[in-house]
């Protein structure tokens, strides 16, 4: 069975750092996993992902510069270093993995269907 757990959220300054961490246990196939976001009364979003074999990497928009996702394969981990935050970054971010052997049109990295997902972690960006 799959797990995510998350660690590394808290409160932050405008302007300063976090980095986010994503623990996988339960399997070894894995081809993408990615970060979501998600505040109250809207739909969850992705924020950013990453092609589990080789290293590539997807964004959205307003992360661009600001965000790092990367992965280190020999701890089954994955990270979210976020630079520069803005207030407007506070959700609880999403951890998320994708279910080997299926294709999900539309998603980061292409064809990744998120069918695992971790618990979430509260990110609080103070003015």
């Amino acid at each position: 069975q799959v797990k995510l757990r998350e660690t590394g959220g808290g409160l932050v300054q405008a302007g300063g750092s976090l980095k986010l961490s994503c623990e996988a246990s339960g399997r070894s196939d894995t081809y993408a996993m990615g970060w979501f976001r998600q505040v109250p009364g809207k739909e969850r979003e992705f924020v950013a992902g990453i092609n589990w074999p080789f290293g590539t990497t997807y964004y959205e928009e307003s992360v661009k510069g600001r965000f790092t996702i990367s992965r280190d394969t020999t701890k089954n981990t994955m990270f979210l270093q976020m630079d520069s935050l803005k207030r407007e970054d506070a959700a609880v971010y999403y951890c998320a993995a994708d279910a080997p052997h299926t294709y999900c049109a539309g998603t980061l990295p292409p064809g990744t269907c998120y069918n695992y997902w971790g618990q979430g972690t509260q990110v609080t960006v103070s003015s």
